[in-house]
């Protein structure tokens, strides 16, 4: 048994060297990052090695540099943008033509989470591009009581910088089977805040008007009426009439959006649909893109807890 344990983390683990391989001929840095409080910068100013300089983000988001009377802000800039700000402070008193490389030598602010089926869950901080199945790998791969899936949660940056690209990030609960991963049939690039979840099981999420929310863990085939059993039944707000079912399209981070009528179902007038997993069992009225965002932020605001105690299937 341990035999075949090490054989698949071997293949989990040249698995990733092989994608990160792959990855070589783009840059190794995301040169959209933008800096953050607590991150670590190097400076350095070509042919003035006496101005160069490692530099912590200080609270209030500035750094301090040699021959400068007064800090600069650092925070929610790139690294190319701040470089040209550097370059026009010592034009201003100190360089005629001065040439200014900046880069983020410690990525302390963003962060990305991998817990549950996994050898070192934890949080990491990665100046560079990465894919889903190097996260994984930096996690130690997955444990021995790993599942098929991964769960990935993305609710939108950790950072306090808000851009253009921020507002065009759509959140989403995504399923990826750790098969195609490994097989290079699916992967996925990752975003500072993303949360990674090695499923020990198939999961459900019951939202909305049930008196325990959340998710639910699937060992066999489980229908609509019996996964919101499992979250202790609807109140009485529940519009019984248009319970829906959001399911993630197939080769797609989409979700479809299937109406049901509950009440048809209790009365035997409907057949009680099966649930696939990563399905989302919706008794709200709340459109797509909230239900996505409400349930990555819980999942989110409850890494600590699981974590330090884990959970069923997570």
């Amino acid at each position: 048994m341990k035999f075949i344990r090490s054989l698949f983390l071997m293949g989990f683990a040249m698995s990733a060297l092989c994608s990160a391989a792959m990855a070589q001929g783009s840059a190794t840095r995301d040169e959209r990052y933008r800096i953050g409080f607590q991150d670590v910068i190097d400076v350095k100013v070509f042919r003035h090695p006496e101005l160069d300089v490692r530099a912590p983000v200080n609270p209030d988001g500035r750094i301090y540099l040699y021959r400068l009377a007064k800090p600069l802000v650092a925070v929610c800039k790139t690294e190319r943008e701040l470089a040209d700000d550097i370059v026009a402070a010592y034009k201003v008193s100190y360089l005629r033509d001065p040439q200014v490389t900046v880069t983020v030598a410690e990525q302390k602010s963003q962060s990305m989470a991998v817990i549950g089926a996994v050898e070192k869950p934890g949080s990491f901080f990665v100046g560079r591009e990465l894919n889903l199945l190097q996260l994984i790998a930096m996690a130690g791969g997955p444990s021995k009581d790993a599942g098929t899936r991964v769960l990935v949660v993305r609710v939108g940056s950790n950072s306090d910088c808000k851009t253009d690209d921020d507002s065009k990030e759509q959140p989403g609960l995504m399923t990826f089977k750790i098969r195609d991963l490994q097989e290079g049939k699916e992967n996925l690039e990752m975003r500072p805040g993303d949360v990674v979840s090695v499923l020990k099981s198939d999961i459900i999420y019951v939202y909305g008007n049930v008196k325990k929310p959340g998710p639910v863990e699937v060992r066999e085939p489980i229908t609509l009426t019996q996964a919101i059993a499992s979250a202790e039944g609807y109140t009485n707000a529940t519009d019984k009439d248009t319970v829906r079912i959001l399911r993630q399209k197939p080769d797609s981070l989409d979700r479809e959006e299937i109406i049901v009528n509950l009440s048809d179902i209790e009365k035997r007038k409907a057949a009680d649909p099966y649930l696939q997993p990563n399905d989302i069992v919706a008794l709200s009225k709340d459109n797509t893109k909230a239900i996505l965002t409400g349930i990555g932020t819980a999942f989110k605001n409850g890494i600590p807890l699981l974590m330090s105690r884990g959970i069923p299937g997570l």
